[in-house]
């Protein structure tokens, strides 16, 4: 069976999967699966031009959508809950404002010697799961391995979102900084909720959670897929670095 990570039905092999993915997802495709996708209707020219004006009808309501979806998440007049940053009663994104290196471009790599601590970890895979499947990962914070179809939305959370969630937000090209609820300082709440508003892009964002570990290693620990970086003093220059080497690089679309 192939799940499918858009809408998570599941179908019975590659070519059905790969149909509908054509059909119902075409405009929220990645890289990796829009490449799939057009490789396999264009083995099948006829089938596709059998269904090109319903494939256009929906390209065209999802694409509606999509605006109205992307103006509402980056403050527009048409603002909803989806601005909200980690749980419920959370401050609002749009009333974040950022200063600072948090507001500043990022680099096209980082700087080597503040990422010199960085450690790579082995790939452990990207298998989907049915959200609320047991997963046991060898390590944690996990930075690879089997997740959840959905994925957390960027922001500064008071509770752990679902490890296989978070999992998936690394794939997506996010980068997730645990920091320890006891010891995490204002100011770094403050620089973590003004990074998580700049950077909230589906593919690049930002998300910072409470580390669930009774005795984290470290005040913060900063991922992306495959990589950590620990810090028990909170450098904000060195979140920025962290960022540029890493935000929307993850493997399953990468945009930077």
């Amino acid at each position: 069976m192939v799940d499918c990570e858009y809408c998570a039905e599941s179908f019975d092999g590659d070519d059905a999967y790969l149909d509908h993915l054509a059909e119902t997802h075409d405009g929220e495709l990645g890289a990796i699966d829009r490449r799939r996708v057009e490789e396999h209707t264009g083995d099948e020219a006829g089938n596709a031009l059998s269904v090109g004006p319903i494939v256009i009808g929906v390209v065209v309501v999802f694409a509606i959508g999509l605006t109205v979806y992307v103006t509402q998440l980056s403050g527009g007049d048409g603002g909803s809950d989806a601005d909200l940053i980690g749980t419920a009663g959370a401050q609002p994104l749009s009333a974040v404002e950022a200063t600072g290196v948090e507001a500043s471009s990022l680099d096209d790599t980082g700087d080597s010697d503040r990422l010199a601590g960085v450690e790579q970890f082995p790939n452990r895979g990207n298998n989907h799961v049915e959200d609320g499947s047991a997963i046991d990962y060898q390590r944690f914070p996990p930075l690879s391995g089997t997740h959840y179809a959905s994925a957390e939305e960027a922001g500064f959370y008071e509770a752990t979102p679902l490890l296989g969630s978070l999992v998936h937000t690394l794939e997506h090209g996010a980068v997730i900084v645990y920091y320890d609820p006891d010891e995490v300082s204002p100011a770094a709440r403050q620089s973590l909720r003004e990074f998580s508003s700049v950077h909230t892009g589906t593919w690049r964002s930002v998300v910072a959670v409470p580390n669930p570990n009774d005795d984290p290693r470290a005040t913060y620990v900063v991922t992306a897929w495959q990589h950590e970086l620990t810090m028990d003093s909170y450098d904000a220059e060195t979140i920025h670095a962290f960022l540029s080497e890493y935000l929307g690089r993850g493997p399953e679309n990468p945009v930077r």
